[in-house]
């Protein structure tokens, strides 16, 4: 791994974040706003392999949040929401304004959420926040991903799947698979 944690990225001397570790020849195009929410404690919280290329990806990572990323992958202004676990193997592609979460970032229940509101405005005073699910998403090798597409928490994506521009990803997909939709539903089979 080449750690370019001390490198400058830019004329503004940014650097990434001291537990970011890119492999040779892995590029992370960047601005202020791309690390501006990444707390993660994890070293590596980020983890990007050889000859990849992130355009203006945004992390928003927490404080337990680890992302690791394969070899040969592209993603262009994707926003990786992470609390605790996303994993991107190799050879994928991730289109632009996808947005990947492994949690809800707020309870489900509605009195859960009315006290996770109370613990987040001026009126919590220090109230610890309900505890919210966290669910790792992975993604295998050889997917494509189009863009506008969304994938949430607990969700597997197989092997060579290809996930159609838009779809809302719900559920696992199978290797192979074309999905499409609102929710995403298996259209066919990749041709090899």
């Amino acid at each position: 791994m080449n750690d370019l944690t001390s490198q400058p990225l830019d004329r503004q001397t940014r650097t990434i974040p001291p537990n970011v570790q890119v492999g040779l020849n892995s590029v992370i195009n960047h601005d202020e706003r791309c690390f501006a929410r990444f707390q993660s404690r994890v070293n590596p919280a980020l983890l990007v392999g050889e000859n990849c290329t992130l355009d203006y990806v945004h992390f928003a990572l927490g404080e337990a949040a680890r992302v690791e990323i394969g070899n040969y992958c592209y993603l262009t202004s994707v926003i990786l929401l992470c609390e605790q676990e996303i994993s991107i193997g190799n050879y994928v592609v991730l289109g632009w304004n996808t947005t990947i979460a492994d949690t809800d970032f707020h309870p489900i229940a509605p009195a859960e959420r009315i006290a996770d509101a109370i613990a987040c405005s001026p009126l919590g005073k220090g109230r610890l926040r309900p505890p919210v699910m966290r669910q790792p998403v992975i993604i295998e090798d050889d997917v494509w991903v189009g863009p506008n597409v969304t994938i949430l928490k607990g969700v597997r994506i197989g092997a060579g799947a290809w996930i159609e521009a838009g779809a809302l990803v719900t559920r696992n997909i199978p290797p192979c698979s074309r999905v499409m939709g609102n929710p995403a539903q298996v259209i066919g089979e990749v041709e090899a």
